[in-house]
């Protein structure tokens, strides 16, 4: 249901109470006309169906539950945000906010429960120069300790740094990088940049790697999604070209070792040895995506320039739909999780400079996913 045809259901309510057509009991709403499925719909959307779950936040950029309930979100200018009855402020040091670069992904280990271990994605200073990296913590209470770089070596930058961090179903701690504009490295497979990369918990290269270090997949321009469906399939999305032109930005479905094409090919284009995206947004319109999520047949996807949530129903490694939700409500989206409740958690970005912020930005946002279609 839309924020539009909220409102005018809202007003309808209003009304009718105002013209006596209802009246309001401590109990219940009783309702003298046909409108009775309507009002009680449109007080299930209201209590259920949108909610801001915390406001004034920083520029976040990923969301994570804790197994008591608690909420751990990034902030990009270098704090870690601990939701719980109020809001703690821990401070990561060592993070470089420049541009698009700062604190960015986060991912809790597979047994975090047994040693809290956080892995967090941020932009750091490595003897002048701008380096991303992936530092591994223990977070007890509200504070972080024995820090520990486990993935180096991924040049950073004002722009392109990827920063999505996953653990998948194999156990295994996967990273998006972005080319750091420069688009070379893409194609270069000795190089972190612009890649899907694949490591241990501890830091370590699986053996089974394609290439014999830290890389996956490569040819991406800068990833920041990753989600796996019910079948082990990996979807990426992935920022397409920019400034003078735009557009062309894609969501992919992911093969190890497999070459994405950047910067050789873009959009529909074909290469032997080269992948193709699944979808792409073509060549007049941007969505700029970011973090994604899977749930019930669906890949859902945040647009940071689209201003949506997009949904795109997939059966086995193909779409069967696509759809545009929320479009300019909340305005710039960056992270989507679904929450162990089973509802969607969205990120906005309206405070890194791109958007236009309102009151309470930026926010955590909860929406129901049947309320959606």
């Amino acid at each position: 249901m839309t924020f539009t045809l909220k409102i005018f259901l809202a007003a309808l309510l209003i009304i009718l109470l105002l013209s006596g057509s209802i009246y309001v009991t401590e109990k219940v709403l009783k309702i003298k006309s046909p409108l009775l499925d309507l009002a009680n719909a449109l007080l299930d959307v209201v209590k259920n169906d949108e909610s801001t779950v915390a406001g004034n936040l920083n520029i976040p950029w990923e969301i994570a539950f804790l197994p008591n309930g608690n909420i751990l979100i990034t902030e990009r200018p270098g704090k870690l945000v601990l939701l719980d009855d109020n809001k703690k402020i821990i401070e990561v040091k060592g993070v470089e906010h420049i541009g698009e670069g700062g604190l960015l992904g986060m991912a809790l280990h597979p047994e975090f429960n047994k040693n809290h271990f956080v892995y967090l994605y941020l932009t750091t200073k490595v003897n002048g120069e701008l380096m991303n990296e992936v530092r591994r913590y223990k977070l007890e209470g509200n504070s972080l300790s024995e820090e520990k770089t486990i993935l180096s070596g991924i040049l950073g930058s004002k722009g392109h740094d990827g920063g999505r961090i996953k653990f998948g179903p194999d156990g295994m701690l996967y990273a998006t990088t972005g080319d750091a504009l420069h688009e070379n490295l893409s194609q270069d497979t000795t190089s972190l940049n612009g890649k899907i990369l694949r490591i241990k918990d501890n830091g370590s290269i699986p053996s089974d790697n394609p290439f014999g270090n830290a890389v996956y997949s490569y040819g991406h321009r800068n990833v920041q999604g990753l989600a796996w469906d019910t079948r082990g399939n990996l979807w990426a999305t992935e920022h397409g070209r920019s400034f003078p032109k735009s557009g062309l930005d894609e969501l992919n479905v992911i093969k190890k070792g497999a070459n994405y094409g950047w910067p050789i090919i873009q959009g529909d284009e074909k290469k032997k040895g080269m992948i193709s995206p699944v979808i792409n947004s073509g060549p007049y319109e941007t969505w700029a995506p970011a973090g994604a999520a899977y749930l019930n047949g669906r890949v859902y996807f945040t647009g940071l320039r689209g201003k949506a949530l997009y949904e795109v129903g997939i059966s086995s490694k193909q779409l069967t739909s696509f759809k545009k939700r929320l479009e300019g409500e909340y305005g710039r989206l960056r992270s989507v999780t679904v929450g162990p409740d089973g509802m969607l958690y969205l990120t906005t970005s309206n405070r890194d400079g791109r958007g236009n912020p309102v009151v309470n930005d930026d926010k955590l946002i909860k929406i129901n996913p049947s309320a959606l279609r």
